[in-house]
């Protein structure tokens, strides 16, 4: 198929949705744009291709331009090569000052980038379960600071608003993030439910009638969490947002990897009210640390949000997701989501198995579709400090992600202090350990961590029968003392 400059420059523009800029000898561009239709491809680009693909893209940029003669300010230059060569010498970022998602006219190869990158990732949405999603752009800064970007949006709309309903999760960031835009958490602690801490609906709404809708910034849920929490109510939080006209934030960390915690998104956007939901890009996608997926169901909700993030801003979170997906193609993202759901199950069994020879149990948590948590019963009522010991043992052995949770913990964050700190609730039953079944992981992860963790559970045991034989000596001897008198 053979592409002129001419030919293709309405698409170029329609791209773009600008007449800003239309440069010629761009039919490879368009080449590869049109095979993917602005969606993931099906199948995996290889490396060569993706770097044809960038380079490319970075030729478009003004400070790539031979002969290009720049007075400005802020014109592209780059001292290290070795900075320009990781960039892909695509220099410029992304976004104008008054909105991320603007085109930037000097900079078309890092414009298209950004556009690419916003389309191929809503593309992964639906495809991972949010069906009738219509917007989204990749931000780069985590979860917690793409929370506050929400919630400062907000506040335009809803001036007289100073209250957010937050059902409690144990997890700074997502509180610190209300804290930062200026409003007050209101603070829904969970229900027990067996062994699940979920979402109490009836205080929820008792809360709404107490403050008056009209001064409730939103209410902030939850899905992706740590075991025994988990996720929100999401469909009967999302009716009554709607039946109290209240906004409705969704932190979805790490959910896109989950189809049950999408499927959640989905049904509380139909049943009800769901503004905006937020997830980490290095979580779901394994990239650096640094991005963020702001999505919704109102295509000018989202703008209004991409409008408020002051200035440009840096493209390596979106440069990264999308060679990421790229290099997998949606079956092979498809298939680390099967083998995620697979690990999940092999992970709850194996642990189960291994709780049961130490006397302790797998926690009954079926609505936590990533993390697990075993109890520590047995260890929490030998020892206080054991319990922080063994997270501390499992580390210095190499096993990182897991946690211990011992009970009564309190901690302070931005004066309100929470008791039972990290297990989402005042007065949790028993400590636990949590273990994650988390996008890429590997039947090596689990073994290897079982088998860790079994040893560590070994050692304590032979610690307590130490110190029984050590008690057992020590009455003995104080009763033949006792008898020789």
């Amino acid at each position: 198929m053979k592409f002129t400059a001419n030919g293709s420059s309405f698409l170029y523009r329609k791209l773009l949705d600008s007449k800003a800029f239309v440069k010629e000898g761009i039919s490879f561009i368009l080449l590869f744009f049109i095979i993917i239709k602005g969606k993931c491809p099906e199948d995996e680009w290889d490396e060569s291709t993706i770097e044809l693909f960038l380079h490319e893209l970075a030729v478009m940029d003004s400070n790539n331009f031979l002969g290009n003669c720049g007075v400005g300010e802020r014109e592209g230059r780059v001292a290290s090569g070795l900075v320009a060569r990781r960039h892909y010498r695509l220099i410029h970022g992304i976004g104008r000052s008054g909105d991320i998602s603007a085109v930037q006219p000097k900079a078309a190869g890092s414009s298209l980038l950004n556009k690419l990158t916003n389309s191929v990732v809503l593309d992964i949405i639906k495809l991972a379960g949010v069906r009738t999603v219509t917007s989204c752009f990749v931000v780069p800064m985590a979860t917690g600071m793409s929370l506050t970007l929400c919630f400062l949006t907000l506040r335009h709309k809803r001036p007289k608003a100073k209250y957010i309903i937050w059902p409690r999760i144990d997890q700074k960031s997502c509180f610190k993030s209300m804290i930062t835009a200026g409003f007050e958490p209101v603070v829904i602690e969970n229900v027990l439910e067996g062994d699940e801490l979920r979402t109490d609906i009836k205080a929820v709404e008792a809360k709404i009638k107490v403050l008056g809708a009209e001064n409730i910034l939103c209410v902030h849920s939850t899905t992706s969490c740590f075991a025994p929490r988990v996720p929100d109510r999401l469909e009967e939080l999302a009716v009554i947002c709607a039946n109290y006209d209240i906004p409705h934030i969704v932190n979805n960390a790490y959910g896109v990897q989950s189809s049950k915690c999408m499927h959640l998104i989905q049904q509380g956007a139909r049943v009800g009210r769901i503004d905006a939901f937020v997830q980490s890009l290095d979580k779901n996608f394994m990239v650096p640390v640094g991005g963020a997926i702001i999505a919704g169901f109102s295509e000018s909700f989202i703008q209004e949000i991409s409008k408020m993030y002051p200035g440009r801003a840096s493209a390596s979170p979106s440069l990264d997701v999308l060679i990421t997906l790229l290099s997998l193609g949606t079956s092979g993202y498809k298939q680390l989501l099967k083998e995620r759901k697979e690990m999940f199950s092999y992970l709850s069994s194996e642990l189960k198995k291994l709780a049961d020879i130490h006397n302790e149990r797998l926690l009954d948590t079926p609505h936590n579709p990533i993390s697990l948590a075993m109890s520590l019963k047995n260890l929490d009522e030998n020892n206080d400090a054991a319990v922080t010991q063994l997270g501390s043992m499992l580390f210095t052995r190499q096993v990182s992600g897991a946690r211990v949770v011992p009970c009564g913990s309190v901690q302070t964050v931005n004066n309100y202090t929470f008791e039972g700190f990290m297990s989402h609730t005042n007065d949790y039953p028993c400590a636990y350990l949590n273990a994650a079944s988390a996008i890429g992981i590997k039947k090596q992860d689990v073994d290897i961590f079982l088998k860790r963790l079994d040893k560590c559970l070994k050692t304590f045991r032979k610690e307590v029968k130490k110190e029984e034989t050590v008690d057992e000596i020590s009455n003995s001897n104080t009763g033949t003392e006792q008898l020789e008198d």
